[in-house]
């Protein structure tokens, strides 16, 4: 399996529903961003990784386990001065929905559904269970036969029931909006996220949503407890972060006017503020690793 988590010189794709799993994979790689249909489960044994879905970090630690949506951009940026360590599980949804139907079974699905990317933190015992867990995946995936097959099916579920209490409390934490207010800036929020690089103007909000300047911004900075337009500007900064962490020979004044921005000394100013250093600063550390 390649770093990237796709399967390297992968035979042609069977049609039915299907697992690929690499089981302590090594090796360097190149920080490409990139998505999948499947679902995924990527397990950190070893290394200094920091992992990018969307435009979130992720700095990792042995035992550091993130469930992936798939579809959201992602990729890992690690030091290669020293062994980068991980499992990777992929699998097709459809291959657990006949066991989401069996008698007072739980939807294992509704942490990818609903959490959408989501690090869980596993030490101690539950380290310890969870990499047992992927070690007798191993086995079964070794062995290449019709019954091996099965049982990897029936230790897959059992990860994802393992997986699925993990995430009990974060899934009960996961509320429904509450009110019409709350509703109106989530779907603010939806619209940012396709358009926060561009020249924004609050009339083309305004015409979007069929609400007023006033009322956006009003209810905006009452539910995020933020400015519309702080909001924006912190999205643009984790987003030039990001690309400097991917390519350190990407240039300041490129990013700053691909993101959105007019002025170099503004954004320089705003990158200082939210990250702690110069972008020059943060390319210098993305060249030398992490």
């Amino acid at each position: 399996m390649s770093g990237t988590g796709a399967p390297a010189g992968a035979p042609d794709r069977d049609p039915r529903p299907r697992i690929d799993f690499g089981y302590r994979v090594e090796g360097p790689i190149q920080p490409v961003y990139h998505s999948h249909t499947d679902y995924e489960i990527y397990y950190f044994h070893a290394g200094k990784c920091n992992y990018l879905i969307g435009d979130r970090i992720y700095t990792l630690a042995p035992g550091d386990l993130i469930l992936m949506y798939g579809m959201t951009l992602h990729c890992a940026k690690i030091d290669p001065s020293e062994a980068y360590v991980r499992s990777i599980v992929h699998f097709d949804p459809a291959i657990v929905r006949p066991y989401l139907e069996l008698p007072g079974a739980a939807n294992v699905l509704e942490p990818f559904q609903t959490l959408k990317n989501y690090r869980i933190r596993l030490r101690g015992p539950e380290k310890e269970e969870a990499e047992r867990m992927l070690e007798r995946m191993n086995g079964f995936r070794q062995r290449r036969d019709a019954v091996a097959d099965n049982r990897m099916q029936l230790a897959l579920i059992d990860l994802l029931y393992f997986l699925y209490e993990q995430c009990r409390q974060p899934l009960r934490d996961r509320k429904e909006f509450p009110s019409v207010k709350e509703k109106t800036v989530q779907q603010i929020v939806t619209w940012l996220e396709d358009h926060y690089t561009a020249d924004l103007h609050m009339d083309e909000l305004q015409r979007h949503m069929h609400l007023s300047k006033s009322y956006i911004a009003k209810i905006f900075k009452e539910v995020t407890g933020v400015t519309l337009f702080d909001y924006v500007y912190r999205k643009r900064i984790n987003e030039a972060r990001v690309r400097f962490m991917l390519d350190p020979e990407a240039s300041v004044t490129d990013v700053c006017f691909r993101l959105g921005f007019k002025h170099l000394a503004h954004f320089s100013r705003l990158f200082k503020k939210h990250v702690g250093m110069t972008p020059e600063q943060c390319k210098k550390q993305a060249g030398r690793g992490l």
